[in-house]
C-alpha cells in the first residue's frame, strides 16, 4: 500500500491511504483466423481511458492469436502476477469459452468480447459487450419474413459460435413458416467452402445465411458468387468487418446483416441513444488510425470501459483493488447496470440479464458500393 506525506509547519503528517491501482487484464487475438476482430479490439485499449473517479485503470493487454490454450495461459499469468481485478477478452467464442471458466475458477469478473453460452457458473462471473445472437437474429428474421423467405440455407462456422447461431435459428424460425435446409459447416482455418456452397445451390433455398466471423466469412460469399447463386444472403454481426467486404469484394454486395449501431454512427437518427458516444468513438479511432479505419469489433472494447466506469463506484465501496472484497463487490456492480449508454447500446444488466441489451442495440445494414448502408 503506498502512502502519500505532506510536509507542514508542524511536521509531516501522514495523508489518507491511497487505494491500489485497478488492473484489468485484456486478451484478444490480435493474430490469427480472428486477427481482423482482435486488432481493432487491441488498438482500442489506447482508447480507453487510464482514471475513472479519481482512480487509476492499468491495462496488460496479451495476444492469444485465436487459440483458447494461449487465451488461458495469458488470463492466468495475469491473475497470477497482478492479481487482477477485471478480465477482458477473448475476440473469438471458443477462446472467451476457455477464459469464462479461468474467471469462474478464480471468481474474478469477466466482460466478453464475443457472444458464448455458457454454464450457469461460469456466468455467474461472466458479462457480455456484444449482443445476444437472439437479438441479432429477430432481426434478420423479420426482414425475411417481410421479404417473403421461405426457404433458408446456412453456412455456418463448426465451432462455438456456428452452434450458437444454429440454435438460435432453430428455435426463432419456429411457427415462421420458413425452413433451413441445408445446414452445412467450415473451419475458420478452411480456405474453401465448395463442397458446402454446391450442396446449398443444388437445394435453390430463396435466402443463405452465413454463421461467421472476420475474413473467413467472405468464403462462402465468394463460392456462391462463382456458382451463380442469385438469393438473398445474409450475414451475422460476426461479419461486420471491412476485411470481410474487402477480401468478399463484389460478392460482398447486397448482403445484408445486423450490426451494433456504432457501426453506421453517422447515419443513425439523431435521437439514437449510440449516437453521440459512436461518433465520439469513430473520430477517435479514426483519428488515431485513418479514416474508414473503424471497426464495430473494437467498440466491444470501448463499450466494456463504458461498463468499467459505471460499475467502478460501487465496487471501491466493497473494497480495495487487488482484493477478493473488490472483485466481487465489481461483479454485483456489473449485474445492476442501468441504462448505460455504450456505441454498440444501452446496458441494463440484471442477475438474469448478464448482456443488457435490447432492440436498441442492432440496425439492419446492407454492403451497397463496397461499404455499410444503414437500412432505415
Amino acid at each position: 500500500m503506498r502512502y502519500v506525506f505532506a510536509a507542514g509547519v508542524a511536521g509531516a503528517l501522514l495523508a489518507t491511504p491511497a487505494l491500489a491501482d485497478v488492473t484489468v487484464c485484456i486478451t484478444v487475438s490480435a493474430t490469427g483466423p480472428a486477427a481482423s476482430l482482435g486488432v481493432p479490439e487491441q488498438n482500442t485499449v489506447a482508447l480507453l481511458p487510464k482514471e475513472i473517479e479519481g482512480q487509476t485503470i492499468n491495462y496488460t493487454t496479451f495476444d492469444d492469436a485465436t487459440d483458447p490454450t494461449a487465451a488461458v495461459r495469458n488470463v492466468r499469468k495475469c491473475i497470477e502476477e497482478q492479481s487482477a481485478d477485471l478480465l477482458i477478452g477473448s475476440s473469438a467464442t471458443p477462446a472467451t469459452v476457455a477464459v469464462a471458466q479461468v474467471a469462474a475458477e478464480t471468481s474474478t469478473p469477466l466482460l466478453t468480447l464475443a457472444p458464448v453460452g455458457l454454464p450457469p457458473e461460469s456466468e455467474h462471473w461472466t458479462f457480455r459487450t456484444p449482443q445476444p445472437v437472439a437479438i441479432m437474429a429477430s432481426a434478420i428474421i423479420d426482414h425475411m419474413k417481410a421479404n417473403e423467405v421461405k426457404t433458408l440455407g446456412f453456412i455456418g462456422y463448426s465451432d462455438g459460435y456456428g452452434e450458437l447461431w444454429l440454435n438460435v435459428l432453430n428455435k426463432a424460425l419456429e411457427g415462421t413458416g420458413i425452413t433451413m435446409e441445408p445446414v452445412e459447416r467450415y473451419a475458420r482455418n478452411d480456405t474453401s467452402v465448395t463442397g458446402q456452397v454446391l450442396r446449398v445451390v443444388s437445394a435453390a433455398p430463396d435466402a443463405v445465411i452465413v454463421a461467421a466471423s472476420g475474413t473467413p466469412a467472405a468464403l462462402p460469399n465468394l463460392a456462391l458468387a462463382e456458382r451463380g447463386y442469385e438469393g438473398q444472403i445474409y450475414h451475422t454481426h460476426g461479419s461486420a468487418s471491412l476485411d470481410f467486404i474487402r477480401v468478399a469484394g463484389a460478392s460482398a454486395e447486397g448482403t445484408i446483416l445486423p450490426v451494433g449501431p456504432v457501426v453506421v454512427a453517422s447515419q443513425l437518427p439523431d435521437d439514437h441513444p449510440s449516437k453521440a458516444i459512436g461518433m465520439e468513438y469513430t473520430q477517435a479511432y479514426e483519428g488515431a488510425h485513418g479514416a474508414g479505419s473503424l471497426s464495430s469489433f473494437g467498440g466491444h472494447m470501448y463499450d466494456a470501459a463504458q461498463l468499467l466506469t459505471a460499475a467502478l463506484p460501487a465496487a471501491l465501496e466493497a473494497g480495495e483493488p487487488g482484493t477478493a472484497e473488490f472483485r466481487s463487490g465489481l461483479r454485483d456492480a456489473l449485474e445492476s447496470l442501468e441504462e448505460v449508454a455504450g456505441v454498440h447500446g444501452v446496458f441494463n444488466t440484471t442477475p438474469e440479464n448478464h448482456d443488457g441489451h435490447d432492440e436498441r442495440s442492432r440496425v439492419l445494414v446492407v454492403v451497397e458500393n463496397g461499404a455499410w448502408k444503414y437500412m432505415e
